[in-house]
């Protein structure tokens, strides 16, 4: 028998709207496409807990999933916002479900908020791109999350936020010169979440669509002198999505392996599902 896996959406419907305009798809159906990619036997059911009324695909409750996994989002967890209490406390429910519970950027910041962390802006400004020289801690290089990965590797990123205030029970496995915590454990409630800044989820493509969307604010900022360069580095992102072999592109941008292999990208959610929640779906004898 499969896995079912529920996939949380962590946009308002308006910014969802926008990506699938751009990309095709929401973040979450881009999500579910992801573990899918690794894991042929699941099936991905989608809630939207951001939304006002919103109710879970599975009437069953969050105990009837084998796992769990949120996206990223537009949205920040210190705006004390409806559709961000409305996800803090959804967090919360994960935590007390005790399902195998997983999640990107946005999914790393509510899930550590849920459990009593503090999210800011952070200090040393946006990762864009790519988030090089992930390092990991002596926890990070025993546990499961990062089997597989060496001992320093590069990600798909976009984030101007960051977890500045760990929750108590948290182990800290990644970080690098941009965010302190890129990849961690927490327990909280009885439930254990693992999750990482960046965005192992993210095509090159799907980056690229990102990227361009924001080229507006990412001038200002100093990412791109003008928003032409903007676009010729978005361009450069889809040339070697559409073919890896651009070594010369590769090269220019600074893309290792580990971005431009979808195996090797897609690591941490292959170790999430092989490694947390398929054993956790035996221990409780669903298998």
């Amino acid at each position: 028998m499969g896995l079912r896996l529920l996939v949380v959406e962590g946009n308002v419907r308006e910014a969802r709207e926008a990506h699938k305009a751009a990309f095709g798809k929401t973040s979450s159906e881009s999500y579910a496409d992801a573990i899918l990619a690794v894991a042929p036997d699941v099936l991905c059911d989608i809630c939207l807990p951001a939304d006002e009324g919103a109710n879970l695909p599975d009437p069953g409750g969050l105990a009837g999933y084998d796992g769990i996994a949120i996206t990223g989002s537009a949205l920040g967890v210190y705006e004390d916002t409806p559709p961000v209490r409305r996800q803090i406390d959804f967090a919360r429910a994960c935590y007390a479900s005790t399902t195998p519970f997983f999640g990107s950027c946005w999914g790393l910041q509510v899930a550590a908020a849920a459990a009593g962390g503090a999210v800011t802006m952070n200090p040393r400004g946006r990762e864009l791109g790519v988030a090089r020289s992930i390092v990991a801690t002596p926890e990070g290089r025993a546990h499961r999350l990062l089997a597989g990965r060496g001992p320093v590797w590069d990600a798909p990123c976009i984030h101007r936020d960051i977890v500045a205030t760990p929750a108590a029970d948290t182990t800290v496995l990644a970080w690098n010169d941009s965010s302190a915590i890129q990849a961690a454990e927490i327990r909280h409630d009885g439930g254990v979440f693992w999750g990482v800044q960046y965005h192992p989820e993210y095509s090159l493509h799907e980056l690229a669509v990102i990227i361009r969307r924001r080229i507006g604010i990412l001038v200002p900022e100093g990412f791109f002198a003008c928003a032409e360069d903007g676009e010729r580095y978005c361009d450069a992102l889809e040339a070697v999505h559409a073919d890896p072999g651009r070594a010369d592109i590769a090269w220019q941008l600074g893309l290792q392996p580990d971005m431009l292999e979808a195996t090797r990208r897609l690591t941490e959610i292959r170790n999430f599902v092989e490694h947390y929640v398929r054993p956790t779906k035996s221990a409780r004898g669903r298998a």
